[in-house]
């Protein structure tokens, strides 16, 4: 008796890696939206309506400012990934394999601490101390709404609520502390960090890039704007 012949196994479809997420400043590209329209409307009508050495002024200065107001609010973003996290700055791409960081720090601003000690600041997730103020009351008129909720707990709480369940507490849920989304932002990261750091994929060099692309022309404004300010 014959067994038949094994038929080669077709090949499996290649697993589909996870989406990058990304994250970016809605302020930031709102007031970057609205300088550049007051910018470009200023400019055009020097343009074309000025006289004498104004449209060449109006030229040099849309060269030299367009770049940097996409650079400072359009152009910043993160991009989280499984085995890397790539910041893009106003004049640098950063590339981070997860197992170079060693930290990710909050204070004034919010940055990532490579292993050898180069710190580089996330423009993407500006820190608002007025945002963190709002969400520390928040937090502390939680706690102190649960703690009387718990004291009036008694014989004269209404039925089906128990101590400790007023308007801080639900059904004896721990209360989330409250965050701003810049610092729920950076604690995903540490997450991450913690989840994928020891990976063997996510191992490697870190690789900066400049942006030429953003520089070449803010640069090209503004010798054009001093040699005519020059000629004057």
């Amino acid at each position: 008796m014959t067994t038949p012949d094994h038929q080669p196994s077709e090949p499996q479809p290649p697993v589909p890696t996870a989406k990058d997420r990304i994250h970016r400043s809605p302020a930031a590209i709102a007031g970057g939206v609205v300088m550049l329209a007051i910018i470009l409307w200023l400019g055009f009508d020097a343009l074309f309506n000025g006289h004498g050495r104004a449209p060449w002024l109006a030229l040099a200065a849309l060269i030299l400012v367009v770049p940097l107001v996409v650079a400072f609010t359009l152009r910043p973003a993160v991009y989280v990934g499984e085995d890397r996290l790539r910041v893009r700055n106003p004049f640098r791409v950063i590339t981070l394999p997860w197992g170079e960081i060693a930290a990710l720090r909050s204070g004034y601003s919010n940055e990532v601490v490579a292993k050898s000690g180069t710190k580089y600041q996330l423009w993407a997730v500006p820190v608002s101390l007025r945002a963190r103020k709002r969400a520390a009351r928040r937090q502390a008129r939680a706690e102190a709404a649960a703690h009387d909720g718990g004291r009036s707990g008694g014989p004269g709480t209404r039925a089906g609520a128990g101590p400790g369940l007023g308007r801080g507490a639900r059904g004896g849920e721990p209360s989330v502390p409250a965050r701003t989304e810049a610092d729920q932002i950076m604690e995903d990261l540490r997450e991450t960090l913690e989840r994928r750091g020891q990976e063997p994929t996510a191992q490697g060099e870190i690789a900066v890039r400049w942006a030429y692309e953003i520089a070449a022309p803010a640069v090209a404004g503004a010798v054009l704007l001093v040699i005519l300010l020059a000629v004057g």
